[in-house]
């Protein structure tokens, strides 16, 4: 009830601005497009991970990008791999130049490669900063990767949104980037004009652009930190888009809202990324698998899906999608089934109290704690719910909203029982992804550190990364997809869908591969 009726004064909020602002949308320049996001742009140097990875990916590009129908040449214009895999050898394009003037050569891209290489351990998630021997230039537009393995992902992990991205070298510090830069000068469409912390950036076309221009002249990026006011801001014409991955922009039920009223455009992405809460198997009382399977049994995830996120996702069986590479094998399914949880923690010993109604097991509750990023409403809600069900079997849940820091924070020191995560989406999943669960700073890690096969499971993953033979790869990806999905360290919840809201005289808006970037230089206005 409390819900409904936070929505229909959000509707009728709403209204009212639509019966003000009818007459009195500001005029604007619509050779400028306004994107509003809850985050600033922060610091954008590509070869670190505290900006925006869609701003980074308006300014710095890649040798081959991702597509649809797989890896494609961009700086490169193509290559040539060994015969044994260990060598890549890139033919770069001879005619394109940062928007400083500086022309891309191969000099260029090995001191790119070298600063990053320098900050090795802070990449070390990505198996091919490890696979790396040493990079030469053979000539002033060819560059060659020695690696110390075959490498499989190789070409898919050189397109990602960072840190493979070049920065003119201009804009380095004593030689080096990891200790920040000076100017965020790169190749892409567009150049970072200002920037006002916390306030707004402004983007401009990149006239000497090497490659299709934007059709728009401008990107104002503004940063509204509070959902409704994106919203609002919607409404009154001072924005044309909202477009983001999760809840951290808006929720389900406000997108859901936008969608029925004729004034908007909405576009929903297809299913990208898996929606999990992640069990720490090294916690007092989540370490017992007995817990952890019930859990599993005990979330009602039809009606999470159905009433939460109003049936735009679909429910996840397990962690990877079966349309994620290597994810089509069977796996047992843990349907909502509150009599087989109840069963399963009787059983493990775990009495249920009548005062207080809540499990008991050697004079300790059944009690655990679940953690989210505050600013992600939808996480909130999903968060009551599962509060909801766990109740029902006897576990008491504490539910813990905080600041986003202070969650990464947690998640890196391993102190949760249950914390939300998202995987990564294409082109990252799944062999990204599970590299990154050998990193320490990752709650995927910690969560995992009181499994029996740890060891086994790390190695694992590294030896699929180097293995060159596919059908020994779909073996050993069903072995540890098992492996986890067995021992009950994740619970998957939904698969995730990128939204976007906007001005209906904006045309073009699409998504790209991964959900962490915009490809504002496809948009434009309806003349």
């Amino acid at each position: 009830m409390i819900r409904f009726l936070n929505i229909l004064i959000f509707i009728l909020i709403i209204s009212f601005f639509a019966a003000c602002s009818t007459d009195k949308k500001e005029t604007k320049n619509k050779n400028q497009l306004t994107f509003a996001s809850t985050k600033d742009i922060r610091d954008i140097n590509p070869h670190l991970y505290r900006g925006e990875m869609a701003a980074q990916n308006m300014i710095f590009e890649s040798l081959v990008i991702n597509t649809e129908e797989g890896i494609k040449p961009w700086l490169a214009k193509s290559w040539d791999i060994s015969k044994d895999g260990k060598n890549y050898t890139f033919h770069l394009r001879d005619n394109i130049f940062f928007s400083d003037g500086t022309a891309f050569t191969a000099e260029v891209v090995k001191k790119n490669f070298d600063a990053v290489m320098e900050n090795r351990i802070r990449h070390s998630w990505m198996e091919l900063i490890n696979e790396i021997n040493y990079t030469e230039v053979i000539d002033p537009y060819t560059f060659k990767i020695n690696l110390k393995n075959a490498y499989y992902p190789t070409l898919i992990e050189l397109s990602l949104t960072r840190p493979f991205r070049f920065i003119s070298p201009k804009c380095f510090k004593n030689n080096k980037t990891k200790d920040g830069v000076n100017c965020y000068i790169g190749t892409g469409p567009w150049i970072l004009k200002e920037h006002k912390k916390n306030n707004y950036s402004l983007f401009e076309e990149n006239k000497n652009y090497w490659n299709i221009k934007p059709k728009i002249t401008s990107v104002k990026w503004r940063v509204i930190p509070d959902h409704q006011s994106l919203v609002f801001a919607l409404e009154k014409g001072e924005i044309d888009l909202i477009f983001g991955s999760d809840g951290d922009m808006i929720d389900l039920n406000v997108f859901t809202m936008l969608e029925k009223n004729k004034k908007y455009s909405t576009i929903l992405s297809n299913p990208i990324a898996s929606r999990t809460i992640v069990i720490n198997t090294n916690r007092e009382i989540t370490k017992d698998i007995k817990v952890r399977e019930a859990l599993e049994y005990a979330i009602d995830k039809k009606s999470i899906v159905s009433g939460i996120l109003n049936g735009t996702e679909k429910i996840a069986d397990t962690l990877f999608s079966k349309n994620i590479p290597y994810s089509n094998i069977p796996l047992s399914i843990k349907e909502y089934e509150t009599k087989k949880a109840n069963e399963i923690l009787e059983k493990d010993g775990w009495i249920l109290n009548k005062e207080t109604k809540i499990r008991e097991k050697d004079n300790k509750q059944l009690h655990i704690k679940l953690y989210y990023n505050a600013k992600n409403a939808q996480e909130k809600i999903i968060s009551e719910y599962i509060q909801s069900n766990l109740k029902d079997i006897g576990i008491k849940l504490s539910i813990i909203g905080e600041e986003k820091q202070t969650f990464l924070d947690r998640q890196r020191s391993g102190d949760f029982d249950l914390v939300y995560s998202l995987s990564w989406g294409a082109p990252y999943d799944p062999q990204s992804y599970i590299s990154s669960w050998r990193a320490l700073s990752h709650s995927d890690y910690q969560a995992q550190l009181g499994l029996d096969r740890k060891e086994w499971l790390d190695n694992q993953i590294k030896a699929i990364l180097l293995e060159t033979n596919e059908k020994n790869r779909e073996r050993m990806y069903y072995e540890i997809f098992k492996y986890i999905h067995d021992q009950y360290v994740y619970i998957p919840l939904s698969y995730s869908r990128t939204k976007a809201v906007f001005n209906p005289n904006l045309k073009g808006v699409t998504f790209n591969i991964s959900q962490y970037e915009i490809p504002f230089e496809k948009f434009y206005f309806e003349e």
